[in-house]
């Protein structure tokens, strides 16, 4: 009697197992998953046998993978003792809408423009009932802008209609808003309100928590999932804001300045040449 092939169910998007699992739990390289009689035209072909399946290396437990992390955290701390968001704000509104701006822009660039936006639009309603040119006006130094400016009026007339024109403060409310993510909420709820509902992972958080060890996602999502099972939550607001500072000041993303780094005797280094 012939076995039926297993069954694909999931597909494992980690970097370095590129591997799919049969439904008999058993773990099979995408090779074996090719038919005997095409595999066997495969060879006569003269392409390589497939390799056999080798077993994945076991996860580290997870108090083992809280030990770096906790290393991590002390350090940044000693490194940035008093930390605070680097966007510049007066409100929550502000800095939901400033936040909204630093989507692939700099902080910089976004604190130069702000002063002149609130100036003009201090809240909700003004943003509401202004002409979207006007917005893309005001905002298009900070790149993307139509959008941006779309997202930002969309926003501010939800606020007024579903919230009484104040920014809420649980995560749901927040991510049902035009142009926030995760990321955005995170920053408004632990800056605005104090409150730590995740871990900000922005591209110097993504590229350093890397680098350490910390995760071997890529994707944002994973990645603070990972960093919120390691670091304990009442110091995710500030590990997220030092790790940025970290980031932007020593550990830069083309030219690392590790010598000169306070984590070098135990930085993994992954991703670093040299």
């Amino acid at each position: 009697m012939q076995v039926p092939s297993p069954r694909i169910v999931e597909y494992d998007k980690r970097p370095g197992n590129a591997r799919l699992r049969g439904e008999f739990g058993i773990l099979f390289p995408q090779d074996h998953l090719m038919p005997a009689p095409k595999r066997a035209r495969a060879a006569a072909k003269g392409k390589p046998a497939a390799r056999k399946a080798t077993a994945r290396k076991p996860a580290l437990a997870l108090a083992e993978r809280k030990k770096p992390a906790a290393r991590v955290v002390k350090q940044l701390k000693r490194d940035f003792p008093e930390v605070e968001c680097a966007l510049e704000y007066e409100t929550p509104f502000h800095l939901l809408v400033a936040t909204i701006l630093s989507a692939q822009c700099t902080d910089e660039r976004v604190n130069q423009v702000t002063p002149g936006l609130f100036k003009k639009y201090p809240d909700p309603a003004a943003f509401a009932a202004a002409p979207l040119a006007s917005i893309e006006k005001a905002v298009q130094s900070t790149g993307f802008f139509r959008n941006k400016a779309k997202n930002i009026q969309a926003c501010s007339r939800a606020l007024i209609e579903e919230h009484d024109g104040e920014v809420p403060q649980t995560l749901d409310e927040l991510t049902a808003l035009a142009g926030v993510g995760r990321k955005t909420a995170n920053v408004v709820l632990g800056t605005a309100f104090g409150l730590p509902t995740g871990v900000v992972v922005d591209t110097h958080v993504q590229r350093l928590s890397q680098r350490l060890g910390l995760t071997e996602y890529a994707d944002a999502v994973k990645i603070e999932r990972d960093l919120m099972e390691l670091v304990p939550q009442d110091e995710w607001i500030g590990f997220s804001h030092r790790l940025i500072f970290h980031g932007r000041q020593v550990c830069k993303a083309r030219k690392p300045a590790c010598a000169g780094c306070s984590m070098k005797s135990f930085c993994p280094k992954i991703g670093v040449a040299g």
